[in-house]
């Protein structure tokens, strides 16, 4: 009887145990921190979009400030993604509210500089606007520098990955491969292509990302070979050798013209900085016999008529000696 009551119980008590365990396991899982982040996931899948069906990224996202508030009002602002998108191609580490604060703050210098040395009108609007223009001509001049090299390491990364595929490696293994063999930058934008598949970003849109990332031409040419052979399939990496084979006879010929054309950018640079050489050398040497320039009104008109004379030639020459190949 004794056996009978301590075994009854035991049995009750493990019921009772396992009640409780199971009412907690409830409801945690109806109730609990885990269950409102997957019924907030699925609210915003299920939010209003395209077709009642929002896309919900997994990847992060640039930000635009560290501070959240002006994040959210720069978010409003649509015209900065193209700039985000420049200083990302540039491959700068800065964030778009630290370049427009830094040009603020060169505009502001350059509204203040002018009235302490007593310039003139025309000379203060130059000041000023070179000040605005200076971040940017900078931000485009690292961009074309680093847009250069990718250019020149193309060839070879092209190479590199038909060897690859020859080997036998697939195309995801390879972009890892690139990114771990192959010097910078090229060797960040495949690594960042291979870590976006692997997030589980579909290989056509990971490659799309990468064309805009990289904005070559060439470039565009290797992944539309990659998303074309995807779709109907082909020898991708006889591909890749005649897009790198393509490339080094292009690169080949773009220098050819440069040194062609290397004497008429040498005479536009001269023509462009002699007026203004001229001009610091004569303030320098007689400011009184220039000071007309800016005192009298007909010196004042006939310096805003040599700036815009000024500025089509530069124009002029550019478009002279730039050309596409």
């Amino acid at each position: 009887m004794d056996g009978i009551f301590t075994s009854f119980a035991v049995l009750l008590f493990a019921a009772v145990i396992l009640m409780i365990e199971g009412a907690w396991l409830w409801w945690s899982g109806a109730h609990g921190g885990a269950a409102r982040r997957i019924a907030k996931r699925l609210h915003m899948m299920a939010a209003s979009g395209q077709g009642g069906i929002e896309r919900v990224d997994i990847l992060k996202r640039r930000s635009y400030s560290a501070n959240p508030r002006l994040e959210k009002q720069l978010r409003r602002i649509d015209r900065l993604a193209a700039l985000d998108r420049l200083l990302m191609q540039a491959g700068v580490r800065w964030s778009v509210a630290q370049f427009l604060g830094c040009s603020l703050m060169l505009m502001m210098a350059g509204l203040a500089l002018p009235p302490m040395f007593g310039m003139p009108l025309p000379p203060a609007i130059g000041v000023l606007a070179l000040a605005a223009a200076m971040p940017w001509l900078a931000l485009l001049r690292v961009r074309a520098a680093r847009l250069r090299k990718l250019e020149e390491q193309l060839p070879e990364a092209a190479d590199f990955l038909g060897r690859a595929l020859r080997a036998g490696h697939s195309f995801a293994n390879v972009m890892q491969m690139v990114g771990e063999e192959m010097p910078e930058p090229i060797a960040g934008e495949f690594k960042f292509a291979y870590e976006e598949v692997n997030y589980g970003v579909p290989m056509n849109e990971a490659l799309h990302n990468l064309a805009l990332r990289v904005p070559l031409t060439d470039l565009r040419y290797l992944v539309i070979a990659v998303l074309i052979q995807r779709e109907s399939g082909g020898n991708l990496a006889e591909v890749f050798g005649n897009i790198s084979r393509l490339i080094r006879a292009r690169l080949r010929l773009l220098s050819q013209v440069r040194v062609m054309s290397a004497e008429g950018r040498m005479s536009a640079w001269v023509l462009c900085l002699l007026p203004l050489g001229v001009m610091a050398v004569m303030v320098v040497a007689n400011p009184i016999y220039v000071r007309v320039l800016w005192t009298d009104p007909v010196g004042v008109q006939l310096m805003w008529y040599a700036l815009a004379v000024a500025a089509g030639g530069v124009l002029w020459m550019r478009k002279v000696i730039r050309i596409r190949v």
